[in-house]
């Protein structure tokens, strides 16, 4: 889970500066009917089945715009909720929580969101060998979040970003020169403890992989025959990832050819909301 070394280093920006688009001088509308020194509570309600992600993100929105404000729940990320259900209670200055509210809860939804797709997934790759994991198919400046949350849901995580690790896709080989070229030069040029993957498309650009020595081979769009050919062409002598045109369909099939990960950017860039309000807000004292 997130820790409070990696809530300031990273997340306080993400939250200032949605704040910050948000509220460019003041919340009116908080402003004109509350006064500065009222406190209140407010309820978080869950208004849709599914699994939860970014309790602390949440949380953290009001306390930066209100140090006093306490939020009690006793939930977790990666908890499944239904519908109905009162996932926590948030108390504090109520300008604070008002002006917070939107910001607050669009971190909270699309991270429940992309847990709970993530889960659907996972959950249908349980009795597999196979692993489920991300891609960076996630939206601008959003990542830490977002793969934080594919986490939540009960996958893993591919790499983080392009520093992370090498993987040679169709634009690298063709600049390269070909698989081999582009698999013995990443092979020169990569710290020894680094890991090679390399995209392939056809049998013969497996062939080419294998006799390269590349670690990871992603079998990028290809048909199950295909597929189920590839893997046995391998023969353990490297991972694979299944990578394109991953749908929650083809799931069950793809665990069933024996791949060791498949990768879905649908976790992060089709998974659309969790449905959360806050309700019932009350003025204490």
């Amino acid at each position: 889970m997130i820790s409070i070394v990696t809530m300031k280093l990273n997340v306080d920006d993400l939250i200032i500066s949605a704040l910050k688009e948000d509220i460019t001088s003041e919340d009116i509308s908080a402003n004109s009917v509350i006064q500065a020194d009222a406190i209140g509570t407010v309820d978080l309600i869950i208004k849709q089945n599914g699994v939860l992600a970014g309790l602390q993100v949440f949380e953290r929105v009001f306390t930066l715009l209100d140090g006093g404000a306490v939020f009690e729940t006793s939930v977790r990320d990666g908890d499944v909720v239904a519908a109905g259900a009162l996932a926590g209670r948030l108390t504090g200055n109520m300008r604070a929580l008002l002006s917070g509210e939107r910001v607050a809860l669009n971190f909270l939804q699309r991270m429940s969101g992309i847990a709970t797709l993530t889960r659907r997934y996972a959950d249908i790759l349980r009795e597999s060998g196979t692993k489920l994991v991300d891609t960076r198919k996630t939206t601008p400046g959003l990542r830490i979040l977002e793969k934080y949350a594919v986490k939540a849901g009960g996958a893993e995580n591919h790499r983080y970003n392009l520093s992370d690790a090498i993987l040679l896709k169709d634009n690298h080989i063709a600049a390269a020169g070909g698989v081999r070229n582009a698999v013995e030069r990443a092979r020169k040029y990569a710290p020894f403890v680094s890991k090679i993957e390399i995209e392939t498309e056809s049998a013969e650009m497996v062939q080419e992989a294998l006799d390269a020595g590349a670690d990871i081979i992603m079998l990028d769009n290809m048909d199950d025959a295909t597929m189920k050919d590839a893997v046995r062409l391998i023969g353990g002598r490297a991972k694979t990832e299944c990578s394109g045109n991953v749908t929650e369909e083809r799931l069950r099939e793809i665990a069933e050819i024996g791949v060791d990960y498949v990768s879905s950017g649908a976790l992060t860039h089709s998974c659309g909301i969790l449905d959360i309000s806050m309700k019932n807000m009350r003025p204490l004292g």
